[in-house]
């Protein structure tokens, strides 16, 4: 996104007169600026709608008018943001809290979840919210380096890992506070290796951090001074661990947990407190405030790889929300289209990994000797009978033990379903591919006698 959007008019209270509040009377005028306050454009957005620069000043001011007696407060002292509550944001959140913060059903059938899928989940985040960053490498690439336990090769590698780090250390933490300390520790860990060490875990202390294009130089944002971090910061912190209930006798208003997260992810990218990493680090505190608050599925829900298929509406909801007053509605409204395209591609997984669920059950009723992990285990390297993995590699993936993971693949080749091979220090199992045939030859030999 090379160039910056049209600011909207600051003067447009002034704007409104008897001319455009005559034009409120006119049902086609109605009609319009109910559809666009109800997809919330902003004022670049009316460019190609309204043709004619007075009809869009008078239309973007009544917009306004509308959008202000509906505004809900954000109680940040440092910031005036607001938001309203559009169809499209109160319907996201109806599908949140239907899905992920309770039992999972689909097709009226409650979905065990393994633990092997948050692993997955884990990987393609780590992945997507690197490769938003600019890291320069493939998904197969990161993520054989993931599962298979590499070390990596190359910064871009290192970002991911670090990633992926970070996203298991803030499932440990869920439960804690947010303070200084943790989100300096969250950023040392996304960053480790990848930029000088005096910047890594630590607050910038300059104001030579701007966000721009890196081709064309645009300056998109100017973060607040270095200066007023500190104390952005305290009140971050006092913001994300304050009750959300909301009451009349303490005067806070309620905030969803989703929502409050969202405006987590943007006070961090707003103010930029870090010399590199600050997405990244936003994008970790908005998981951890949403797991704390029990929303349990987005553990599942690789976010980033959403985001990374749209970085311009992305950098859009940013700027619309900072141009626009701070009214945060932009950015909560491609926030949540996001995790809807994420709980999408969720629900699509788990209704295919339903059928390797029943593949495995038929395995252990074919295998009694076996236990369920085994039953993945054997399953997946069946459907890959070329691939070698390591005890690593298992272990990554279904986020057991070392001895675990050695276990399974030993007793699955004693059972003779594996290979096993030695390369170096490594043991490698494949799936013995002489076992299908065998079956298959005994099967032909058992027709065979059955015509005769």
């Amino acid at each position: 996104m090379p160039t910056l959007p049209e600011r909207p008019p600051s003067d447009w209270k002034q704007a409104i007169t008897a001319r455009n509040t005559a034009f409120a009377t006119d049902p086609k005028f109605q009609e319009e600026v109910a559809e666009y306050n109800r997809r919330y454009l902003a004022w670049d957005e009316l460019k190609y709608r309204i043709p004619d620069p007075d009809r869009r000043k008078d239309t973007w001011a009544i917009m306004k008018l509308l959008r202000v007696l509906r505004y809900e407060q954000v109680p940040f002292p440092r910031l005036p943001l607001t938001y309203s509550f559009t169809p499209d944001i109160v319907k996201s959140l109806h599908t949140i809290d239907r899905y992920l913060s309770g039992t999972l059903r689909i097709h009226n059938k409650t979905i065990p979840l393994e633990e092997s899928y948050i692993i997955n989940a884990l990987m393609e985040e780590a992945i997507a919210s690197s490769l938003l960053e600019g890291a320069a490498t493939t998904r197969k690439a990161a993520k054989e380096m993931l599962r298979k336990g590499k070390k990596p090769k190359n910064a871009a590698e290192r970002m991911i890992l670090n990633n992926y780090e970070a996203m298991r250390f803030i499932r440990e933490k869920k439960d804690e506070a947010l303070s200084p300390e943790f989100i300096l520790a969250i950023h040392q860990m996304v960053t480790k290796g990848t930029i000088n060490e005096e910047y890594g875990g630590g607050f910038r202390t300059t104001n030579d951090v701007v966000v721009a294009d890196s081709e064309s130089g645009v300056v998109y944002h100017t973060p607040p001074d270095f200066s007023e971090i500190e104390g952005f910061v305290h009140d971050l912190c006092a913001f994300a661990n304050s009750d959300s209930a909301g009451s009349k006798e303490s005067g806070v208003p309620f905030i969803h947990p989703v929502i409050k997260g969202i405006i987590l992810h943007y006070l961090v990218g707003y103010l930029h407190p870090f010399h590199d990493g600050n997405g990244r680090t936003a994008r970790s505190i908005f998981y951890w405030y949403v797991l704390s608050r029990g929303y349990w599925l987005f553990e599942y829900m690789p976010i980033s790889r959403i985001i990374l298929r749209s970085k311009k509406k992305y950098a859009l909801a940013y700027l619309h929300t900072e141009y626009d007053g701070s009214d945060i509605t932009y950015f909560l409204q491609y926030t949540l289209s996001c995790i809807n395209a994420a709980l999408t591609d969720l629900l699509t997984y788990l209704e295919q990994q339903q059928a390797v669920q029943s593949e495995a059950t038929a395995l252990i009723r074919e295998i009694q000797e076996i236990n369920p992990r085994q039953a993945l285990i054997l399953r997946e390297m069946r459907e890959h009978p070329n691939e070698y993995y390591t005890i690593r590699e298992i272990m990554q993936d279904y986020n057991t033990v070392y001895q675990t993971a050695r276990t399974d693949l030993l007793h699955l080749t004693e059972l003779g379903y594996l290979l096993k091979q030695k390369r170096g220090k490594e043991y490698l199992f494949i799936y013995n591919e002489q076992l299908n045939l065998r079956k298959n030859v005994n099967r032909e030999r058992k027709g065979r006698k059955a015509q005769d």
